[in-house]
């Protein structure tokens, strides 16, 4: 059934329902109230009617009182019955002569009979004298020779005022409903138009033409309901063009990106890829809504997503995929938390040429080394011949010292290459153990006691009585503060004091190791960039106290392999401070070397 319909039988059913209920309520009343009237009428009739019978003088005949009953009963337009006390009728305007000598005894009649015992009844019945339906009002009167005066209404008279007034209830009851049809129709028609007018609009909205309608809808619910629809349609339409233009930036990034990037929702459904990832993982179509399962055949990376997605936790590692040629990869794995989605973010970076330049330059550096050592042994074995000899010059000797002395600073370079190289390998492995701290600092001091004494330095030693020892490589750890307390002995002052300290931190987890120097500083500038291979300070590099430039470079390699950290900062009364961080738990340090092969950029 349509709409227009629908609102059409329901107003005018209304309407009708209202209108007929209401014409009969009123015809009923009406009837109610023609009824009453009658009644009261007639009973003010039957009172007079009494009154003048009691004025009539006594011992009257029956036809006087006849004659009497039929003029009252021709004025009244009502039947008259004078009836004596011994119930005879004596006078009656529906009859006369021998008619009304044969009439029955009425002192029987029921108004008569409640009159008698009242003074006064109104009753309704059929009279078998006229046969009709009849209204009786008796009164019992004081009259010698009349006791009761009944007066009768034949109620087809009424009948008919109620059949007029009935029809012309019902005549205006069609009107009415007539009237109501035709505005029923038309109020229909108005709302049907305005509701398909609405529906016009949305079904615009919905083929994806989201230009504002401008109409008059008017201010009643029909009109609030429009201007909601429409401005709700705006609003959501302008959402929909900013998702699509961030989504049009995202796809725009992504597939402009290097590393490839899949997306999968907490169902672990694909929602997005590029196509770095799709060429990594050898994707032909755009695996949209597709398991991770499905595309991802590396076990490892499909284990990393599954754990994200369970756990919620991020992780990191380097694999190979089994490509032609093959990759190394890093995975990153992170999962992310929206309003309304959760999923995971898997990253992969492609460092297959990355790890093949750094093999390469590992092993020229490898090579060039060694290649360096077998004319650097010549060059020292040769330099140590001359100066045996009795017959150099001084001026010979100048500069036999000066090749000794380039020599002994080119065998260490290539030493610290060499040592870096087997770093960067992982071809150095810890071998912990527990170290005393005052010990491994009393061997560092005297091991390079020459050249402390050569510019009057002195050591000082604070150890924390928590800090006495330790765990880790002691060899490395060795290496890596002899090479700390060296380059604060070469730039400190003549006659200054090296202070080694060992503390614990305030959550006794590492222990820190410190070296304290009075030399002239690090501008802050540079003190991020002190760990990097040759890199020189300005002062330094003037100065040019002979160092290799790789030292710190090889301290930052040990410390990261014990899972630590070096930190260098200037002390507020002059100098710098070297401090190398160990956490003091052997399970700190298990798995450290395999985390920091796989961690790139960390090489200094």
């Amino acid at each position: 059934m349509k709409l227009r319909t629908r609102l059409f039988l329901a107003a005018f059913g209304v309407a009708g329902l209202t209108l007929v209920l209401a014409g009969f309520l009123v015809a009923r009343s009406l009837q109610e109230q023609l009824l009453s009237r009658i009644e009261t009428d007639l009973v003010a009739e039957t009172q007079l009617v009494g009154e003048l019978v009691e004025r009539l003088d006594g011992n009257t005949s029956i036809s006087s009182l006849d004659a009497e009953a039929d003029t009252l009963g021709a004025q009244l337009g009502a039947r008259v019955t004078f009836i004596a006390p011994g119930g005879q009728v004596v006078g009656d305007s529906a009859e006369s002569g021998a008619a009304l000598y044969a009439m029955e005894n009425h002192r029987d009649r029921p108004e008569v009979e409640t009159a008698a015992n009242e003074g006064f009844a109104v009753t309704r019945r059929y009279s078998t004298t006229v046969q009709a339906d009849l209204l009786y009002v008796a009164l019992q009167v004081n009259h010698s020779d009349v006791s009761f005066v009944r007066l009768a209404l034949p109620l087809t008279e009424v009948d008919e005022q109620l059949n007029s007034i009935r029809n012309a209830t019902i005549l205006g009851l069609l009107i009415a409903l007539a009237g109501a049809f035709v505005l029923a129709w038309f109020s229909s028609m108005a709302m049907t138009r305005r509701v398909q007018s609405i529906a016009a609009v949305a079904r615009r909205y919905a083929d994806g033409d989201l230009t504002p309608e401008i109409g008059d809808y008017g201010n009643d619910e029909i009109g609030i309901v429009a201007r909601a629809l429409g401005a709700s349609v705006q609003e959501l339409g302008r959402r929909l063009s900013e998702i699509s233009r961030n989504r049009r930036l995202t796809e725009a990034i992504l597939s402009s990106m290097v590393e490839g990037v899949l997306v999968v929702d907490a169902r672990g459904r694909t929602q997005m890829t590029n196509s770095a990832v799709r060429q990594l993982l050898q994707i032909d179509d755009i695996p949209i809504d597709q398991h991770y399962v499905e595309l991802i055949r590396h076990p490892d990376i499909a284990k990393q997503v599954g754990l994200a997605l369970e756990d919620g936790g991020s992780s990191f590692s380097e694999i190979t995929l089994s490509t032609d040629p093959t990759k190394e990869c890093l995975a990153s794995v992170t999962p992310f938390r929206g309003q309304d989605e959760t999923g995971v973010v898997l990253v992969l970076r492609d460092v297959t040429d990355y790890r093949r330049s750094e093999q390469i330059r590992q092993d020229f550096v490898a090579n060039v080394s060694h290649e360096l050592r077998t004319p650097l042994t010549a060059i020292r074995g040769s330099v140590d011949a001359l100066f045996g000899d009795s017959d150099v010059s001084i001026q010979q000797y100048r500069f036999l010292d000066i090749i000794s002395r380039h020599s002994r600073r080119m065998e260490r370079l290539v030493a610290d290459l060499l040592r870096l190289a087997r770093l960067d390998a992982g071809k150095e492995e810890l071998d912990c153990a527990p170290c005393d701290t005052r010990e491994l600092f009393s061997d560092i001091a005297a091991e390079i006691a020459p050249m402390l004494q050569t510019k009057h330095q002195s050591v000082e030693v604070n150890i924390n009585e928590h800090a006495k020892s330790f765990l880790a490589d002691p060899v490395k750890i060795h290496d890596a503060l002899k090479n700390l307390l060296e380059n604060a002995s070469r730039y400190a002052p003549t006659e200054s004091v090296i202070e080694l300290t060992a503390i614990l931190d305030d959550g006794f987890e590492n222990i820190l190791l410190s070296v304290h120097d009075r030399g002239p500083g690090i501008p802050d500038t540079d003190l991020p960039r002190v760990f990097e291979r040759f890199y020189r300070v300005e002062q330094s590099r003037a100065r040019n106290p002979g160092g290799t430039g790789l030292g710190l470079a090889i301290v930052k390699h040990l410390v990261s392999l014990h899972a630590g950290r070096i930190e260098a900062f200037n002390r507020s009364g002059g100098g710098t401070v070297f401090t190398v961080v160990l956490p003091r738990k052997i399970e700190s340090l298990t798995g450290a070397m395999d985390e920091i092969k796989h961690q790139p950029g960390l090489t200094a």
